[in-house]
């Protein structure tokens, strides 16, 4: 788990060898344990280490292979390198290092792009063919490794965040209406390729970039599993499916236990992070450090749920580490981690992973968690609502259910300049509700919250505030083959016993009853959920500043409406609306966005 960065030129200049060390700088706190530098022609790589495999300097990027003439950053794990490395050594290679990182160098070497369908992991890199000036961009199929682009006709910037690509200066930070369009409507989230600033764009996941020197490129999307009743799986019973979707967690569980220093685990006490720990005390894990927060209660809400990580802690025997976070602290953190924001992020439970991640990693450098879970096997409220729905309405009924507000709503929000006149959002779900491969509306929409907007919410805001502190998050519930079992699932097995039904009938076979069968939790931050104290003093602060005033994107009486009374406006589905506008704002003071 590292961080990259690298210009490619297409004037015939040399690269901007200044800008990659600013970039490659910015992105220290992802890899604190080295750095690196390389250039050649019109091409120059950045890199900041974090050392998790290969722990010796055999393993330092950028990596060059003299004898294929290629160099490479990369960022993430390759699960299954081992293997592979045994694969390409009966082909003939030869191997300096431990690291996976030449595993990645050598396999596309050996099989070109398509050497990403024998990856397993977590996985951003660029390639560079040194004979050609080729430059390769790749990203793992569900877009847990970001990488950011900032493109001019004279140049292409990439890095692993978008502060980074800031850092290097020349980048056209301008608001992209669009994005702005999707953010308000989908809980802040905007889908690749767009960010909110025009000059920025993120490679799609299961994504390779072919990049000539002349600047022209083509893309292959290499992963999108079928969510249909396929062949091999007809005649399982509910019951086979429990002992299949069991079985390929334990086996993703299994794969993220590479490493050469500990793995731990952010246990939270719900179903899918106790899971994880009790498949890894199933293979013998002894010791294995466990991590919970809370925080203050505000109003009626509680602010923890140690009872249920402290039962799950007690049950396997974990060396447990609880952090309670009162709420004046919140605030006070808050800014720390909007920084580590490469995008806008409004859900509550942001600072929450911000604040954890500080105290884990004092303690261990990569962690499980739990994310993606109920995406991958339906377990939100709004998936029930979809089920009855007939599949040419999936898209309709999945605007009126997850939408923070309807397109004419956007319009007491945004000044007029800033407003698409289409409901670009709507139009955005019905394209991709109409792609074929998705057997029923409740398919569709899975399809849609698994493998686009889940990647710029959960799984971005999990990177982001974990390596942010140099700690590796690793996502079982991600792994791609355990992914397309779900997706061949039938509905009806996913929503069964109030949602995630299948996965609850896998958690009884190995985690106390009370953990399985406990209300569904969320990670409550209320200081930030229930607008008060310090934190309303920043929103207030951020809103009235000069520079939100004159940037000219919010309605300046919708935002004096919202903070006469900060906790009287909601979105669709109960988020706290002030939040939401004021998130935006604070994210572009804080990096320098004017």
């Amino acid at each position: 788990m590292c961080g990259l960065s690298g210009e490619i030129r297409f004037d015939d200049g040399r690269p901007d060898i200044a800008a990659v060390e600013r970039m490659t700088d910015r992105l220290a706190p992802r890899g604190p344990d080295g750095r690196g530098l390389w250039s050649q022609g019109p091409v120059a790589l950045g890199h900041r280490r974090l050392k998790i495999i290969g722990l010796s300097e055999s393993g330092a990027q950028p990596m060059a292979d003299p004898q294929g003439r290629v160099v490479g950053v990369f960022n993430g794990c390759v699960y299954n390198y081992r293997e592979l490395r045994e694969e390409l050594r009966a082909l003939g290679h030869h191997f300096l290092s431990d690291s996976d990182t030449e595993v990645v160098l050598k396999g596309y070497q050996e099989w070109g792009t398509a050497c990403v369908d024998r990856f397993y992991g977590m996985f951003a890199f660029a390639i560079v063919e040194q004979d050609t000036g080729r430059l390769i961009l790749a990203r793992d199929r569900l877009g847990v490794k970001p990488l950011y682009l900032t493109q001019t006709p004279e140049r292409l910037r990439f890095a692993s965040s978008l502060p980074a690509l800031l850092a290097g200066g020349g980048v056209d930070t301008s608001l992209d209406p669009v994005a702005l369009h999707q953010y308000f409507s989908w809980h802040a989230t905007v889908a690749a390729p767009r960010t909110v600033l025009n000059g920025v764009r993120k490679l799609p996941p299961a994504t390779v970039r072919v990049i000539e020197p002349d600047g022209t490129h083509r893309d292959h999307v290499y992963w999108q599993p079928e969510y249909t009743r396929r062949p091999e799986y007809a005649g399982m019973s509910a019951e086979d499916w429990t002992d299949a979707v069991l079985e390929a967690l334990r086996t993703a569980v299994r794969r993220r236990m590479v490493a050469d220093v500990p793995v731990g685990v952010l246990l939270s006490g719900g179903l899918d992070s106790s899971l994880i720990v009790a498949l890894l005390a199933e293979e013998g894990q002894r010791d294995l450090a466990t991590f919970s927060v809370g925080f203050d209660a505000e109003g009626d809400e509680e602010g923890d749920e140690f009872r249920y990580s402290d039962l799950v802690a007690r049950h396997f025997d974990t060396d447990h580490h609880q952090l309670m976070v009162p709420s004046d602290r919140v605030s006070r953190a808050l800014d720390g981690a909007v920084a580590a924001m490469s995008e806008p992020m409004m859900s509550h439970d942001v600072v929450a992973f911000h604040l954890l991640s500080e105290q884990v990693a004092k303690e261990v450098k990569v962690v499980q968690s739990g994310q993606g879970a109920d995406e991958v096997f339906a377990g939100y409220d709004w998936y029930p609502a979809m089920a009855g729905v007939p599949r040419p309405r999936a898209a309709q009924a999945y605007i009126d259910a997850y939408f923070d507000r309807p397109h004419a709503g956007l319009a007491r929000i945004l000044e007029p300049g800033f407003l698409p006149e289409h409901d670009v959002s709507g139009e955005f779900v019905r394209a991709h509700m109409a792609i074929p491969g998705a057997e029923t509306a409740l398919d569709a929409d899975l399809r849609l919250d698994t493998h686009v907007l889940m990647v710029d919410d959960p799984v971005k805001r999990v990177d982001n505030m974990t390596m942010d502190w140099g700690l590796e998050a690793r996502v079982p519930f991600l792994d791609h083959e355990l992914v397309e079992l779900a997706a061949a699932c039938p509905p009806e097995l996913k929503l069964a016993d109030g949602g995630k039904g299948v996965l609850k009938a896998a958690g009884r076979k190995v985690l106390p009853r009370e953990v399985v069968d406990r209300p569904k939790g969320y990670f409550p931050v209320p200081a930030i959920k229930h607008m008060a104290g310090p934190v309303l003093e920043r929103v207030r602060e951020a809103l009235t500043a000069p520079e939100a005033r004159s940037r000219g994107v919010l309605r300046q009486e919708y935002v004096a409406e919202l903070l006469a009374e900060p906790n009287a406006h909601r979105t669709h589905r109960g988020a706290n609306t002030l939040w939401q506008v004021a998130l935006l704002e604070i994210w572009l003071q804080t990096h320098g966005i004017h």
